[in-house]
């Protein structure tokens, strides 16, 4: 459906009518597995011979049309889905890493992935290197031979910063190492990340592109233009013990990346979504245009208004015309510049947790992409973790208040603000 236009594809790519009922929507295949032809049919399955369903765990029709159509609106090759935007990024990166090695991540994470880098992945002895997602320069001098991976955020959770991806895709590529983008806050509407260089694209579903806060989900998209057989990425170019020396680099050429993700470490990991939830994300992507760009003009509006506040020390919006990513907003999402952004109180961080008490239309929740408006104080909740010195780098200081922006009437946000700031 590559000639279709991006609205079109929301609603058709990956799905059809049900070939035995018939039905329009995407049915939820609610089965842990699936009946062979016969042994030769099962003998090929197992062997790669054939694509089909085995188990949900690895595979299922509902999942299927979620990924071929998020894989769609990315521009990329094939997509898997799994369990949750965590999730995703262990896959990722199972695929890629070996004890010892190293990626090279932006610092201007969400500070559970911040947590999941430096804390989780070291227990299977990955390492991770910090660079500043304002200074492509900066990933250049933290590459070393063992770096397999760069991963950046496309817009950065929670400030709200527009990562300059072409420039990080080439340092990367100049490693001969890929570019991983979390492109959860700008979603395939603002941010295309694979035509600007990035080789792997993931998604937290759970927020923007079901959008609907019922549901968890994570998306990897491959572009299928990385080149894995330079030697760096054994389990794709060397021969895989699972499926009998195969190489699957060599097997399956610009598959073989989402391959190896779903058949060596989805399959081994297990960390599978279920197909309702599947349903759910795939009924929300259908509205994704509509709904990201009435998210991007209430956020600038809203952050106009908090501009002008006595009680704001600072908005931090790419979307306002003085803001330091400004530019980068212009040149890579410029139908808006997201829905999420953070702003600092003049009365620091006990100001913060008596905002977020004093609402009545936000909902104080840890998550982001709501049809809802939402507000969290992160350096109370969802960056507590991190040491004070971290948080400021992360854009998660004292006194920052992050803003998801939903698709209320915008005059009864900024009346909702307005109350909770004058008490």
């Amino acid at each position: 459906m590559a000639d279709y236009g991006f609205d079109t594809l929301a609603i058709h790519a990956g799905a059809q009518p049900d070939p035995a009922t018939g039905a329009r929507a995407t049915p939820i295949y609610q089965t842990t597995s699936f009946v062979f032809e016969d042994a030769d049919h099962a003998a090929a399955l197992f062997n790669l011979q054939v694509f089909g369903n085995i188990y949900s765990r690895i595979m299922n029709p509902t999942n299927a049309v979620l990924e071929e159509r998020v894989a769609a609106l990315e521009g990329g090759r094939s997509g898997l889905a799994v369990a949750s935007g965590h999730a995703a990024q262990l896959i990722a990166l199972h695929t890629l890493m070996q004890p010892g090695a190293e990626i090279v991540a932006a610092r201007q994470l969400y500070g559970g992935s911040i947590n999941q880098f430096s804390q989780g992945f070291a227990k299977f002895d990955w390492h991770v290197k910090w660079a500043d997602g304002r200074d492509p320069e900066s990933f250049r001098g933290a590459l070393s031979d063992k770096t397999r991976a760069v991963f950046i955020e496309s817009i950065a959770n929670p400030g709200g910063i527009v990562t300059d991806i072409e420039a990080i895709a080439a340092i990367a590529h100049s490693a001969g190492v890929p570019l991983i983008v979390d492109s959860t806050f700008a979603t395939p509407y603002l941010i295309r990340p694979i035509e600007w260089g990035a080789d792997i694209v993931v998604h937290s579903a759970t927020k923007f592109l079901g959008g609907h806060g019922n549901s968890i989900c994570g998306v990897i998209v491959d572009s299928g233009k990385f080149n894995w057989g330079g030697g760096k990425f054994p389990s794709l170019s060397e021969p895989c013990p699972s499926y009998h020396g195969m190489r699957l680099w060599e097997t399956f050429g610009d598959l073989a990346y989402a391959i190896a993700c779903r058949v060596l470490g989805l399959r081994d990991l297990g960390p599978a979504l279920s197909p309702m939830n599947a349903f759910l994300v795939i009924q929300g992507i259908e509205t994704l245009p509509l709904r990201m760009q009435r998210h991007c003009d209430n956020a600038l509006a809203v952050a106009h208004w908090l501009k002008r506040h006595p009680k704001v020390a600072w908005v931090n919006y790419a979307g306002l015309e003085d803001d330091a990513c400004y530019g980068l907003h212009r040149t890579y999402c410029p139908k808006g510049a997201g829905s999420v952004f953070t702003f600092g109180l003049t009365g620091g961080y006990d100001a913060g947790v008596k905002l977020v008490n004093s609402v009545t239309l936000f909902s104080h929740l840890a998550n982001v992409g709501d049809v809802r408006s939402l507000i969290i104080h992160p350096a109370s909740t969802t960056h507590r973790q991190l040491e004070p010195e971290q948080r400021a780098l992360a854009g998660a200081g004292d006194d920052v208040v992050r803003l998801s922006i939903g698709l209320e009437t915008v005059d009864d946000i900024i009346a909702d603000l307005d109350q909770a700031l004058a008490a």
